[in-house]
């Protein structure tokens, strides 16, 4: 659903650049917090220090994961947004951040996503679709009985809906700023449509995904905290929070090799199996053909880049080609998301004893 130049107009494009910047930076306070958790911190917060070496591995997995398209139907395809995966593994602000780290690479290096409409993609992509999925899977948690399965059935159902519901997104700043005439009503039928099929892919994909790391490491998931009922001791006559046991060398251990497992998948993925993603344009691409959205589109500021379309340039073999943009993504991904997460967890724990 990369929406490219041309498609919303400057003006619209502008407000939604402030929108993204706005949520950009609520983001990353949020993020502190999520990742970085104070000695006053609840189980949810202190985890934390846990998850944030999985920030980084978690952009460059969806990076990787949305160059798989998938075929939804006839002449159509589509692929994973990310921000119901990110949000549910490392919390809906570091989730924001995760997913806007993906677009940005995408469209500098990779011409995939126009760069006057990045506002319009993150504000659509990062950002409608984790605080949607995110609330959902929530919402979900309070009412399911409380163990794994609820999470993964959880992190499905968040999943389905975020990706109609950055359709909607679309669709309104489409009426707002649009360049075409083409009725409303025609864009918003043919995007939900499609999207609700998409839909169904990028929750198994988030199920499957949240359900394997929960299954071996549910103290990584961020959605997964507080499943497990802390310890509690009598002290005093009043009960209080028994502190956590240091983590054994073993779980250390796990944890890098979870760490390294991913990136080794997100790099198969993206550099081998990406090459049999399905050709088809994705759900937008083929709502905009359709419907005579594409009509005014320009071309990508970054179209002469040496990775422009996912292809290295003055490489002929096409599958070499691919494979090796594809590991160039995952390898620059995983270095940029690291390098916000760490700053972000630098500037939390080096903050001041006093300061908030």
């Amino acid at each position: 659903m990369h929406v490219p130049d041309g498609f919303i107009d400057a003006p619209t494009s502008a407000v939604t650049a402030v929108v993204a910047a706005g949520a950009l930076a609520v983001s990353l306070r949020g993020a502190r917090r999520e990742q970085g958790g104070t000695s006053r911190a609840s189980e949810a917060e202190r985890g934390g220090e846990r998850t944030a070496p999985l920030a980084g591995l978690v952009a460059a997995f969806i990076f990787a994961v949305q160059m798989l398209n998938f075929p939804v139907a006839a002449g159509t395809s589509g692929h994973l947004l990310g921000g119901a995966l990110a949000a549910i593994l490392v919390g809906p602000c570091t989730g924001v951040l995760c997913v806007s780290v993906v677009l940005l690479m995408q469209g500098i290096l990779f011409a995939d996503g126009g760069l006057t409409a990045l506002g319009v993609n993150i504000t659509d992509m990062a950002i409608v679709t984790t605080v949607v999925a995110y609330a959902v899977f929530r919402g979900l948690l309070k009412i399911l009985p409380r163990g794994r399965r609820s999470v993964t059935a959880a992190a499905f159902v968040a999943a389905l809906l975020s990706v109609p519901a950055a359709a909607v997104a679309f669709t309104l700043l489409y009426a707002v700023g649009g360049t075409t005439d083409v009725a409303i009503g025609k864009v918003a039928g043919a995007m939900i449509g499609v999207h609700v099929l998409i839909g169904v892919g990028e929750a198994a994909i988030t199920a499957l995904t949240v359900g394997a790391v929960v299954a071996v490491r549910p103290d990584l998931v961020y959605g997964a905290r507080g499943l497990r009922q802390g310890l509690k001791l009598r002290v005093n006559g009043a009960l209080v929070d028994a502190p956590e046991p240091a983590a054994p060398v073993a779980a250390r251990t796990s944890r890098r090799t979870l760490w390294i497992s991913g990136l080794v998948t997100s790099l198969v993925l993206a550099g081998f199996v990406s090459f049999y993603a399905s050709a088809s344009p994705d759900g937008l691409e083929k709502v905009a053909h359709d419907q005579g959205i594409d009509t005014k589109t320009r071309e990508h500021a970054s179209a002469g880049s040496p990775l422009a379309d996912y292809g290295v340039e003055d490489v002929s073999d096409a599958r070499l080609s691919g494979g090796l943009a594809g590991v160039i993504g995952v390898g620059t991904t995983v270095v940029a998301g690291s390098a916000v997460f760490w700053a972000v967890r630098r500037r939390r724990t080096g903050a001041p004893a006093g300061a908030r």
